[in-house]
C-alpha cells in the first residue's frame, strides 16, 4: 500500500510523514524528489533546460512507478509517499500506473490556512549558509500557492483532507494514521480498476461529429487519451459491449450495431494484460446529441473531437495506430457504401 501526502509546498508533508513511519508497521519513507535530484545529474542540460520542473519530465514520472513497485516488492508493507502533486494528468498517470501494478493508494491532502501556510514558507531555512538559494526556494513556494489553491477542486474529491493550521507534525502524522485505521482514508477511486485473470477483450467505439472529428474521452484511471468502449464481459458480443458502454460512459444510446472497423492483438506486456481489440464505427453524430453527451465523473474527465492530426499527440502510440487503420477502413467502407446507394449516417 502507498500512503500519499499531498498538499502546498511548506504543508509540513516531509515532517509527518517522517513521524508516520514509526506509527504504521512495516513502512518505509519514500521521497520521489530523490529522483528529480537524481535526474538532474543523469540527463543532459539540453534536456533539463525543456522542463522548469522535474515532474514535468515523462521519466520521472515513470520512475516513481516503477521505484514504489520494486520497493514494494523488496520490503512489502506500506510506502508513505511525501510529495505534492498539483496536475490532475501527473495524478492519474502515477495513480494509474500503480493501479496496473495493483498497487492500493490512500490520498491525503495536509491543508494548512493560507496565513499559516505564508508564514511557515517564511520562516523556511533550507540553507543556513546560503540565504540567497533558501530565499529562492521560498519565493519559489510562494509562487506555487495560486496554482494550488487552482488544484484544491480535484485534489479534495479524491483525497483525505486534514487542517494542519494547529497540528504539530506528530499531530498530523496521529491524525493521518487514525485516517487509515478508520477508513476516512480510503482507497482511491482511481486505483479501483478490474483484476484481470487473462487476456482481456476490449471493444471502442469510434463517434463522429458533422465535421468527421472523432471523439476521444480523457479516463481518469490511466494516462493518455482513449475511445469510448471497456472489456468486454463473459458471454457478450463484441459489438453489444460496445453499445453497452457507449451508454454508461457518455449517456448516448446507439440504434443500430456499429460497423466493424478493426480487429487486433494486442501482445501481453507485463503488467498489461494484452488481448484481442475491436474498433467499431458508432457514425456521426448531431450536434444536439453532442451537447447531451454525459461524463461519470469516476471514470470520465472529459471528452474532445479532434482531427486525425490532433488524435496523434493525445492517444498512445498504439491506440493511435489502431484508429489509423480504423479511418483508412471506414473511408474505404464508407465509398463502398455511396457506390451500392447505402445511405451513411447516424447512430
Amino acid at each position: 500500500m502507498i500512503v500519499w501526502i499531498n498538499g502546498a509546498f511548506s504543508a509540513g508533508k516531509t515532517s509527518a510523514a517522517c513521524e508516520l513511519i514509526d506509527l504504521i508497521p512495516n513502512s518505509t519513507f519514500y521521497d520521489p524528489e530523490l529522483i528529480g535530484g537524481g535526474l538532474r545529474r543523469l540527463l543532459p542540460q539540453k534536456k533539463l533546460a525543456e522542463v522548469t520542473d522535474f515532474q514535468d519530465l515523462p521519466i520521472w514520472r515513470r520512475m516513481v512507478v516503477d521505484t514504489a513497485a520494486a520497493l514494494l516488492a523488496e520490503l512489502s508493507g506500506t510506502l508513505v509517499v511525501p510529495m505534492t502533486l498539483l496536475r490532475q494528468d501527473y495524478r492519474d498517470e502515477i495513480f494509474g500506473g500503480l493501479a496496473s501494478r495493483r498497487i492500493p493508494v490512500r490520498h491525503v491532502l495536509l491543508s494548512p490556512e493560507e496565513t499559516i501556510l505564508r508564514q511557515r514558507i517564511a520562516q523556511r531555512e533550507e540553507f543556513a549558509d546560503d540565504p540567497e538559494h533558501s530565499e529562492r526556494i521560498r519565493q519559489w513556494s510562494y509562487e506555487h500557492i495560486e496554482p494550488y489553491r487552482a488544484a484544491l477542486g480535484w485534489i479534495s474529491a479524491d483525497a483525505h483532507t486534514i487542517d494542519t493550521s494547529a497540528l504539530t507534525p506528530y499531530e498530523t502524522a496521529e491524525r493521518i494514521a487514525e485516517a487509515l485505521r478508520t477508513g476516512a482514508a480510503a482507497e482511491c477511486g482511481i486505483v479501483q480498476t478490474p483484476e484481470p485473470r487473462a487476456e482481456t477483450v476490449a471493444s471502442g467505439v469510434l463517434l463522429f461529429d458533422e465535421q468527421d472529428r472523432v471523439l476521444l474521452v480523457d479516463p481518469t484511471y490511466k494516462p493518455g487519451w482513449e475511445f469510448p468502449g471497456g472489456v468486454v464481459e463473459p458471454g457478450e458480443a463484441p459489438a453489444q459491449a460496445g453499445i453497452r458502454e457507449v451508454a454508461e460512459e457518455l449517456g448516448l444510446r446507439l440504434h443500430r450495431v456499429p460497423e466493424l472497423l478493426v480487429v487486433d492483438w494486442e501482445a501481453p506486456k507485463p503488467p498489461a494484460y494484452g488481448g484481442l481489440r475491436f474498433l467499431f464505427d458508432g457514425g456521426r453524430l448531431r450536434g444536439e446529441e453532442a451537447a447531451r453527451l454525459l461524463l461519470p465523473g469516476s471514470e470520465l474527465r472529459g471528452w474532445r473531437f479532434v482531427t486525425e492530426e490532433e488524435a496523434s499527440g493525445m492517444l498512445p502510440p498504439t491506440r493511435f495506430e489502431r484508429l489509423r487503420w480504423a479511418l483508412r477502413a471506414r473511408e474505404r467502407s464508407t465509398v463502398l457504401n455511396l457506390e451500392a446507394g447505402v445511405p451513411v449516417g447516424g447512430p
